[in-house]
């Protein structure tokens, strides 16, 4: 019979940070053994959620980054949501094999739509056909989503992405795992806790303000460790990547734009990106950009663009991509890493005033690559609360507008994570007490293998 096991994603915990302001998750690893984790390039949630979860490298499962760019659709895809897009078998497909009496809940780890998982909640805003986005998620079985809704209250999109991020949404993801597990009962329970990855990329990993969020989510943490102990539930408490402190970011596109690789066309006054007319652009994400060409002619202009670039450490071609295991269809022609204190912006316009109207906004869809500038409110903007309040009351109106709110200015952004050439103390843990690995470090793919001794030793 398999034993009640729950993996505690705290997103962006390193050892480094646990400590007096940590005293929940300190006691827990004091207990037990601590291991930093090695996860696969790129350091990134979607990639390193399906190692772990898989066992697999990218190549294999397939999840290149947070977005890719379809060669078939000449479009740039960003935060997916199903399953079905994650090759390999995940391990409660493993688990089951052994004993088809088990069942798991995946609370807001990703891909988490039309999975083998029996019970999941995932985000999943409402987007209106006036222009307004709707807090919401989705759920599987369907009816979760309201019976949680319904006793804590609409998901707090808002809190979970875009300036106002905060501890409310892990709140809300905890409190929800809780019902769902004293409802359900799964002998798998996967949680994600996201809120230290916010702060983290606003001011990086120095700041004195970091030690308010690392109490408020130790307390989170704590609250989850009384309630599994006392149900008996075993508990693997980690993280996917570790946040580095940077400076500022490497505007590949700009670089390749100017190169006369980059296609743009104009709406309105605006430009925007036109990835199937380009003859090479990169989809930035992160530390980490992946540079598709088109034109096979291009391809070493391309190169030497980017070996030039001020703030790109190392370039992989298909041979290098195969030795850090992300030779995948998906990938880029060249994947970029940038140095340390460096990340990458998507942006390609060379006028801030001929910016697509998105730029402005929380749009993690549309941009063509990672924004965490989302996390800002442009500092330019007098009373930027009047602000959001007028557009508000405009779309309660019925009226379109836009929550034009959202910085331009790379260099606000102080965090950020993706490289896999570390410092030991910003590296990602798992923390257990029960069927740890051996060492001192492990591969991320091996966490899978750790679930299962969890389950079944």
């Amino acid at each position: 019979m398999a034993h009640p096991t729950a993996v505690i994603n705290v997103v962006a915990l390193s050892s480094s940070l646990i400590g007096e302001h940590t005293p929940r998750i300190a006691a827990f690893a004091a207990k037990g053994r601590v291991q930093r984790l090695n996860p696969v390039f790129p350091a990134v949630t979607c990639s390193v959620q399906s190692s772990m979860l898989t066992g697999l490298p990218p190549r294999e499962h397939g999840i290149v980054g947070n977005g890719w760019y379809d060669r078939t659709l000449c479009e740039v895809q960003f935060w997916k949501q199903s399953n079905r897009l994650v090759a390999g078998e995940k391990v409660w497909e493993t688990a089951k094999r052994r004993d088809p009496s088990i069942t798991c809940a995946n609370m807001f780890w990703w891909f988490n739509m039309y999975s083998s998982a029996d019970f999941s909640v995932t985000p999943r805003p409402q987007y209106r056909a006036d222009g307004r986005k709707i807090p919401d998620c989705y759920s599987h079985p369907a009816d979760l989503r309201d019976i949680l809704q319904s006793d804590l209250g609409a998901f707090p999109l808002f809190k979970f992405w875009g300036p106002g991020a905060s501890i409310e949404s892990s709140q809300w993801i905890a409190d929800a795992t809780r019902l769902v597990w004293e409802r359900c009962m799964p002998t798998l329970t996967l949680v994600y806790l996201p809120h230290l990855d916010y702060p983290l990329q606003k001011v990086g990993p120095d700041q004195p303000s970091i030690a308010g969020e690392l109490r408020a989510i130790d307390r989170i943490v704590g609250e989850l460790l009384d309630f599994f102990e006392q149900r008996g539930v075993r508990v693997i408490l980690l993280s996917e990547y570790g946040i580095e402190a940077v400076d500022d970011a490497v505007h590949i596109n700009r670089i390749l734009r100017e190169a006369g690789l980059l296609a743009v066309r104009e709406e309105g006054g605006r430009e925007l990106l036109d990835p199937g007319a380009s003859r090479a652009f990169a989809v930035a994400d992160h530390q980490a950009a992946h540079v598709y060409v088109n034109d096979a002619s291009a391809l070493e202009r391309a190169q030497r663009l980017c070996e030039s670039a001020p703030g790109v450490e190392r370039i992989l071609d298909r041979a290098a991509q195969r030795k850090v295991g992300i030779d995948h269809a998906r990938s880029g022609d060249l994947v970029l890493i940038a140095s340390p204190r460096r990340w990458f912006s998507y942006d390609y316009w060379l006028d801030d005033a001929r910016a697509p109207d998105f730029a402005r906004t929380v749009d993690i869809h549309r941009k063509p690559g990672y924004d965490p500038l989302e996390l800002f409110i442009d500092p330019a903007i007098a009373l930027p609360r009047v602000r959001i309040a007028w557009t508000l009351l405009r779309k309660a109106l019925g009226q379109r507008a836009l929550f034009n709110i959202i910085p331009l200015d790379t260099r606000l952004v102080r965090g950020s994570h993706g490289r896999i050439d570390q410092a030991a103390a910003h590296k990602p843990v798992l923390i257990t007490r029960h069927g740890a690995a051996e060492g001192d470090e492990l591969p991320c793919t091996a966490v899978r293998d750790v679930i299962l001794r969890h389950l079944f030793d």
